[in-house]
């Protein structure tokens, strides 16, 4: 089975390119393809939160005691990225390409520095500290609905 790193940043790359495409649709004022990506992109970014406070970091907290760690600061960083997806909802919804856009522009910005971060950091940490429950982890992760 993958690292943690390789699965979840292969789940990082489905989600950039759903964003890449609903940002295109957005920029082309093609509003109905725009609201079904960003539907789809908003769907995959929430079961990627998911996957990971539900199972990855509670598995990682447990596994070195550190709560107040980097599992905090992404947790922080989800709830960020929560709201933008929440005004990038909104604008999508009322077809405000300027609003959407500024706000696309700010969440590319904070996605980047989040998953070089994890994939840099947390998650290499992670096949580490986890190795021996990795596969199971994974598995787990894979089950997760959202």
């Amino acid at each position: 089975m993958n690292t943690i790193l390789e699965f979840l940043g292969s789940d990082h790359r489905v989600c950039d390119d759903v964003f890449a495409a609903a940002e295109a649709a957005v920029a082309q004022k093609n509003w109905d393809s725009a609201r079904e990506l960003f539907g789809r992109f908003q769907a995959a970014m929430a079961h990627h939160f998911t996957m990971e406070e539900t199972v990855l970091f509670p598995a990682f907290e447990a596994h070195t005691g550190m709560s107040a760690g980097p599992t905090q600061v992404m947790r922080m960083e989800h709830t960020q990225m929560r709201d933008l997806l929440q005004g990038m909802q909104n604008a999508v919804a009322a077809a405000d390409q300027n609003g959407f856009l500024g706000l696309s522009e700010t969440l590319n910005m904070l996605m980047q520095q989040h998953n070089l971060k994890e994939e840099n950091m947390l998650y290499p940490m992670s096949d580490r500290v986890l190795g021996g429950e990795r596969d199971s982890l994974i598995l787990a992760m894979q089950a997760v609905k959202s």
